[in-house]
Formats: structure tokens, sequence, C-alpha cells
């Protein structure tokens, strides 16, 4: 089945998760020992927000619709993926009751050419 890692369904990640660490040092205020104060790319952080601001409502719903197009678009491929193993599974469903028939019918026309039991034989002596 070449169709099984196309199958897998994408896993929505959290951006909260960062704060379900226990190390004392990602959870301490300020920079960590050994950092920079402030990201080596970074020439203003004036433009950018921070990662404990709440983006505004619109934002949130611009963010939601944004996954769930992206979610709908994954079950429009999965959903093409499923019509096409339901298609080529009957069609090999069809071809065994196919294939099932023809045996039958051969079985049948070798049990028409057995003698009959009930008929009587002569006995040699």
């Amino acid at each position: 089945m070449q169709l099984c890692a196309a199958l897998l369904l994408p896993v929505e990640l959290r951006h909260e998760s960062h704060t379900a660490s226990t190390n004392p040092v990602i959870l301490a205020p300020g920079p960590a020992p050994g950092r920079r104060s402030k990201p080596y790319n970074a020439t203003s952080t004036a433009n950018f927000a921070t990662p404990m601001s709440n983006p505004s409502p619109v934002e949130q719903i611009a963010e939601r619709v944004d996954r769930l197009l992206l979610r709908y678009a994954e079950l429009q491929r999965t959903n093409e993926l499923l019509n096409r193993q339901v298609a080529a599974l009957t069609q090999e469903r069809d071809s065994l009751k196919s294939r099932l028939g023809a045996a039958r019918a051969r079985v049948d026309a070798l049990l028409e050419r057995l003698p009959e039991a009930s008929a009587p034989q002569k006995e040699t002596p």
C-alpha cells in the first residue's frame, strides 16, 4: 500500500507549549545565562510583537481561518485517496466474484462427469 504515508493527518501544534517547561533557566525572566539579550538578527524590537502580547480578535480569527483552510485541504486530499481505495477495492471484489463464478462452473461440470453413486455395480467373483 503506497497510500499509507499519505493518509497521516497533520497534528496541530500549540504555541502555548513553551510554558510547559519545568526548566528554571527557560522560565526565568530576562536572558538566559550565556545568551544575548536581543536576537542576533533584530535591529529593533519596536516592529516585532512580543510572545506574551495578545493578538487582536481579527488576528485570532484570521489565524483560525488559515488553520481551517489547511485542514479543509488536507481532508479533501484524504477523501480523494479514500475514494481511489474504494474504487480499487470494488474492482478487486468484482474480479474475485467473477473468478469464483468461473470456478463454481468448473466444479459443477466436473461433478456432472462423475459416475452416479446410486448406479448398481457388478460384483466380480
